[in-house]
């Protein structure tokens, strides 16, 4: 008995170089998001995009994952990493060391970037690169137009220490008083009556951060102070919510939500970020004020703020070579808009592949369903919508004109609450009827379900399940798919699922779609299985996913199974990778590549099978436990031959991409690699290939 435990534990202890740490592995991913930044291929003013987009990502992945962790190490439990054992401090300790690391490489690309926008006419510069009269004209600038609108502090025992707001930009300085007293004053420096980037008058181009001039002349709103030391500061906050009290079935649902996103911006801090160094004494007493530990402070070389680098774009915009070629969602060869939609998809299955095919048929669908009378209800899920969506538009429509509507819409999509807020309000005022998800469930599917009526055979369903939101906005950023369609089994299950989340259930048992968090793990594990099977009985097996995460242990596990079975397995998976491939007896059948380019790779596909018995699912779902097991997630068989080889096709075409696909080796890093003549960009391969198509 001894020995098999034994066994057990080094089995287990051998797997361990096989697992990367979530949060580690998703700063890998934001480190290929900068390396665009530097990637030449990429046009310039583009590379500014993916410099502020890494800026966004690690904003927002303090506020939520690296709040969560400081959450946890504020409890009394001790929670442990399932993967690589780490405790949430030491997560946080590696973080905040990798982070540093990384802050080192973007000042070297903001540099490289800065350089090459020199010959093109922009130029962001600081008090050294003046001369004495454009000194003295920047100084007579902040004097009339930008000092008459500061609020310096000087914090003391009748100044108490203020609060500083999320990821807003403050004036640090160090102080003496005329009396020999160190003190710190405070500037807000951001401010909607001056702006942000300010001309040079003699340099037509050249700019100006304005937090950068009000440093420069801090000393004079503290005149009768001597500056010590000085720096901007940005604090980044936690944006863990506790949702608990949602649950009250007492309260008001969405009056808690909105209480709970005001509550959102006093969270306490997790991260500081200084421009300049500031000496250690300094650093403890702002430590002690903000309540977080010295080492949470991160010197930046860069802007601490990057969105300023929207407006060089639009400076540059008549420079259409220092941009991505202009592309726009086709029209699918597969249905014609001039008709009208319902007949085509009774005829046929549909799927549209966005951004690359337009999001209209789907939205002229619900328009179609919202006037005709043989449709009864339109039930859908909702989980992030457009501000200004012709899919509301339609729902209401539907709505007025006696239609059974019911819209799921999950009020904790995070930093999208307020949206949809106001989008439940404008469904129920417009007579839908409004559920705000499960209690412990987020709802996350992308379901649409239509009831038709017909005198002769009762009625009918079409059903729309996809891998994105019903947001028309991201629908021309994301890569999804989106599956129409008149199978009538598929529309059961469909029906079943919103018949309990109707009841505030989740459905047990499903004939053909999987469904969390009931009968999705369960199901996919069951497929892996079937493929481990086939490979014990020396017939081909095949295993082909593509997500945007994957962190579910219990599906690792059964990965790895089955690579050691022999089962070739192909990963896409564009994020997070707790798995590592290529590990000998572990993974070595296991290859993973991630593809970060133009467009966010978001679609989700499973694969199971070579081409002769293949199953293809499309999903909501990334193979994370909060996915297969903590939320409402929808993944539906792809039954249409000439779609299941589509998919296919665009499954094998992705792999072979090596202009963005970035291969991970058995260490976790990532390298570029060379597989075609020619780099293959599967994205500009899928628009070139809707733009052929719509032409025949």
């Amino acid at each position: 008995m001894k020995k098999n435990i034994k066994n057990r534990w080094e089995m287990e202890k051998d797997k361990m170089d096989c697992y990367t740490n979530r949060e580690l592995s998703w700063l890998s991913f934001n480190e290929r998001v900068l390396e665009e930044a530097a990637n030449a291929e990429v046009p310039l003013a583009e590379r500014l995009t993916f410099a502020s987009i890494y800026q966004t990502n690690l904003d927002e992945f303090f506020m939520v994952r690296v709040g969560t962790l400081m959450t946890q190490m504020n409890s009394k439990e001790q929670i442990i990493e399932n993967k690589t054992g780490m405790n949430s401090e030491e997560q946080v300790c590696a973080i905040l060391k990798q982070t540093k690391e990384l802050e080192k490489k973007k000042a070297k690309i903001y540099e490289q970037l800065m350089g090459e926008l020199e010959p093109q006419g922009i130029r962001i510069i600081n008090f050294n690169k003046l001369s004495g009269e454009e000194g003295r004209e920047l100084e007579r600038y902040f004097d009339h137009q930008i000092a008459p609108f500061l609020s310096p502090m000087v914090i003391g025992k009748h100044h108490p220490f203020p609060f500083l707001n999320n990821k807003q930009l403050y004036a640090i300085v160090l102080l003496k008083t005329p009396k020999g007293k160190n003190k710190i004053g405070i500037v807000p420096c951001q401010n909607t009556v001056f702006k942000r980037l300010i001309e040079i008058p003699t340099r037509p181009g050249t700019y100006m951060l304005s937090e950068e001039l009000i440093l420069h002349f801090v000393a004079k709103l503290y005149s009768n102070h001597t500056i010590r030391e000085k720096a901007i500061m940005r604090v980044t906050r936690n944006a863990d919510i506790d949702e608990s009290e949602v649950y009250d079935e007492d309260l008001d649902y969405r009056g808690v939500m909105e209480h709970l996103i005001k509550k959102r911006n006093k969270l306490s801090p997790v991260r500081v970020e200084l421009s300049r160094i500031i000496n250690d004494k300094a650093k403890v007493e702002l430590s002690n004020y903000l309540e977080i530990g010295t080492g949470h402070f991160i010197h930046v070389d860069t802007p601490l703020d990057m969105s300023f680098v929207f407006q060089i774009q639009h400076r540059l915009s008549e420079k259409t070579e220092l941009f991505y070629e202009k592309r726009m969602p086709r029209n699918s060869a597969t249905i014609d808009l001039g008709t009208s939609i319902i007949p085509q998809i009774e005829k046929k299955d549909v799927l549209l592949s966005f951004p690359y095919e337009s999001m209209k048929p789907f939205i002229r669908l619900l328009e179609e369903a919202a006037v005709d009378d043989s449709v009864v209800s339109i039930k859908m899920t909702l989980y992030r919508v457009a501000e200004r969506s012709k899919i509301i538009d339609a729902l209401i429509e539907a709505a007025e004109n006696g239609k059974e509507i019911v819209v799921l819409i999950e009020l904790r999509a995070r930093f999208d609450e307020g949206n949809n807020i106001e989008v439940s309000k404008r469904l129920e005022e417009a007579g839908c009827q409004i559920l705000y998800g499960l209690g412990n469930y987020k709802v996350h599917s992308k379901l649409c379900l239509i009831t038709r009526t017909h005198p002769a055979k009762g009625f009918s369903y079409i059903t729309q399940i996809g891998t994105g939101n019903y947001n028309e906005k991201t629908a021309s950023l994301y890569t999804d798919l989106s599956l129409i369609t008149t199978n009538q089994a598929i529309g059961a299950d469909a029906a079943r699922v919103f018949a309990a989340l109707q009841k505030g259930e989740t459905v047990d048992e499903t004939a053909d779609l999987l469904v969390a968090p009931n009968c999705l793990q369960n199901k996919v594990i069951d497929l892996i299985d079937e493929q481990i099977q086939f490979a014990a009985d020396r017939k081909k097996a095949y295993i082909g996913i593509k997500i945007n995460s994957l962190t579910d242990k219990v599906l690792i596990e059964k990965l790895i199974e089955a690579s050691q079975a022999g089962v070739k397995i192909d990963l896409i998976v564009r994020g997070i990778c707790c798995l590592r491939p290529q590990v000998a007896g572990l993974t070595e059948n296991i290859s993973v590549i991630s593809i970060v380019g133009r467009f966010l790779e978001h679609s989700r596909i499973y694969i199971f099978g070579s081409v002769s018995r293949q199953k293809v699912y499309i999903a909501s779902a990334d193979f994370m436990t909060r996915n297969t097991v903590r939320r409402v997630e929808v993944a539906t068989p792809i039954y249409d031959r000439t779609i299941k080889r589509r998919i296919w096709d665009m499954f094998q075409l992705m792999l072979k991409d090596d202009a963005k696909g970035k291969e991970q080796d058995a260490d976790g890093t990532y390298h570029r690699r060379k597989i075609n003549d020619i780099p293959l960009n599967s994205q500009e391969y899928f628009y070139e290939q809707a733009y052929a198509n719509e032409c025949n």
